[in-house]
């Protein structure tokens, strides 16, 4: 049988965990407070240092725009006011800072939510910061590699012998700019259901029942962050569905592994009641 003295302490350890996730409403808000302060220091020094190189951040989103116009006469962009291109250079910085920053701004999330979890919660947290930077990553050169040159290909399609394209410099980083974010944000989905899962807030079969609402709800926001053509929208949403499909499958295997771990538990305690 158990030994009394070893329930006890596991008790006691419990219950100093669940006090020590107790906090109040103000010390909540002040670390909150302190998260958001330290993200926005992290960002806005990042944006300093990315406005230097803003020729250079420049150089590398303007790639995908050299590979679909082969022609060097074609590469020719334009700004239409005296401020547009210095604008564009700060959102080439802020768009920088936000790109290195991702990380950081994510640890300081799972600091501020750590304190609230149980221990053996705060470790699930672990492997998921290290997936969340690789999956925005992955997003990223997902669009910088496939939907923005196919996104270009679509609409220089449309020129004619009459009508031109003169593509503004604010309005192609723009566009280069919103895709990447907004990809590498969508692609953290298995990510969030995963840890989801790990610490038991949902089953996979709730996201096996959802499929319908997830798909429309896919093409929803789809649609609403991407600009309004069928290469951006159907790039974005199709990634985003085999994902949460991958999600899917990553919770089985949380459930699968959690189930066989109960299991040996109680052929444990069946074996020592038995003894």
């Amino acid at each position: 049988m158990a030994d009394p003295k070893q329930i006890e302490d596991k008790t006691a350890e419990t219950e100093d965990e669940l006090a020590g996730s107790e906090a109040p409403l103000l010390e909540h808000l002040i670390e909150l407070r302190k998260r958001l302060i330290n993200s926005a220091i992290a960002v806005v020094g990042l944006m300093m240092v990315c406005f230097v190189f803003a020729g250079q951040i420049f150089n590398i989103l303007l790639v995908p725009y050299r590979r679909v116009f082969a022609n060097p006469g074609d590469l020719e962009l334009i700004y239409t006011a005296p401020q547009e291109f210095f604008f564009t250079q700060l959102n080439l910085a802020f768009f920088g800072a936000i790109f290195l920053g991702f990380p950081f701004v994510a640890l300081q999330i799972y600091r501020f939510v750590a304190p609230g979890l149980y221990k053996h919660e705060r470790k699930a947290f672990v492997p998921y910061l290290i997936a969340t930077p690789i999956f925005f990553l992955l997003g990223a050169l997902m669009v910088y590699f496939i939907i923005l040159p196919m996104a270009l290909s679509f609409f220089a399609g449309m020129q004619t012998d009459e009508i031109k394209m003169l593509t503004k410099v604010s309005e192609y980083l723009g566009l280069a700019m919103t895709l990447i974010l907004a990809f590498g944000v969508s692609f953290q989905l298995p990510v969030i259901l995963t840890l989801l899962a790990q610490i038991d807030l949902i089953h996979v079969d709730a996201l096996k029942k959802g499929r319908r609402y997830a798909i429309v709800g896919i093409l929803i926001f789809a649609a609403f962050i991407t600009p309004p053509d069928p290469i951006s929208q159907i790039g974005l949403a199709v990634p985003i569905y085999l994902l949460y499909e991958l999600a899917i499958w990553s919770v089985t295997l949380i459930e699968r592994r959690r189930a066989k771990a109960l299991a040996e538990q109680g052929l444990d305690v069946s074996g020592s009641s038995s003894d």
